[in-house]
């Protein structure tokens, strides 16, 4: 069952979604070569403490880490460890913010120094992926409405989208119904009701699609070892254009 938020509850998960921004802004000040992805998680879990939050994901079915940190041919759940970042690399960064009861939920994917012109392009049409998906997110429609404009927005620039790992409702547990992939269903899927709240997330590949997981148990890879990057925010349903929590 897909749950309809409250406006108090609504209220709480801006809160938790300007902290998730928050973190990401600070952690902008760090994110380039010579850094390690564990140090960015300390800044994270740090900076989320010190606002009376929780890392959504620390201890999540067993995840080891604060935030995930996922380089080059890492399309998520990277977990952060001793590497160090280097000048031509792309990371994406995804973090979930635990505060009054609610989650919130984003992800960004950021060139390490000197980036290629091709994974810039990556990126930025992870990231339009995203704002072509939400055209979609309103109420009446259906869920596979914004699966699919994924799925074709990434495909129309020669790339693929990720079927292993998809987005999810969100609010007071990290995982809720309904899940949302990252490519077209078979079924339409359910209607869109104001007051739902989504973590929409495009995971696209400059290659196949086709992912395994590393042996950390967490790490999504992909299979050709070409690049991915990852576009997330948490979304509101309203009456009208869909509200972005994470801002």
């Amino acid at each position: 069952m897909i749950i309809i938020k409250s406006n108090a509850q609504v209220q709480l998960m801006r809160k938790a979604g300007q902290t998730v921004m928050r973190t990401f802004e600070l952690l902008e000040r760090y994110i380039k070569p010579g850094v390690t992805t564990l140090e960015l998680d300390k800044i994270a879990y740090d900076f989320i403490k010190s606002k009376g939050g929780y890392p959504s994901f620390l201890g999540y079915q067993g995840y080891p880490a604060s935030i995930n940190t996922s380089v080059n041919e890492e399309i998520v759940h990277g977990v952060p460890s001793l590497r160090k970042l280097k000048s031509g690399d792309i990371v994406g960064i995804d973090i979930g913010v635990y505060l009054n009861g609610v989650h919130g939920d984003a992800a960004r994917t950021y060139g390490i120094g000197e980036i290629s012109a091709e994974n810039q392009h990556l990126i930025d049409v992870t990231r339009q992926c995203f704002f072509e998906a939400i055209k979609y997110a309103r109420p009446k429609n259906h869920l596979n409405q914004i699966c699919s404009a994924i799925e074709s927005y990434a495909n129309s620039h020669g790339y693929t989208v990720s079927k292993e790992f998809i987005g999810h409702g969100i609010g007071a547990n990290l995982h809720e119904p309904p899940d949302i992939p990252n490519n077209s269903m078979e079924k339409r899927g359910p209607r869109i009701r104001q007051g739902m709240t989504f973590a929409i997330e495009p995971m696209v590949n400059a290659g196949a699609s086709d992912a395994f997981v590393e042996v950390d148990g967490w790490t999504g890879i992909t299979k050709d070892k070409k690049n991915s990057a990852h576009y997330e925010n948490t979304i509101l349903i309203t009456d009208g254009e869909p509200e972005i929590l994470t801002v």
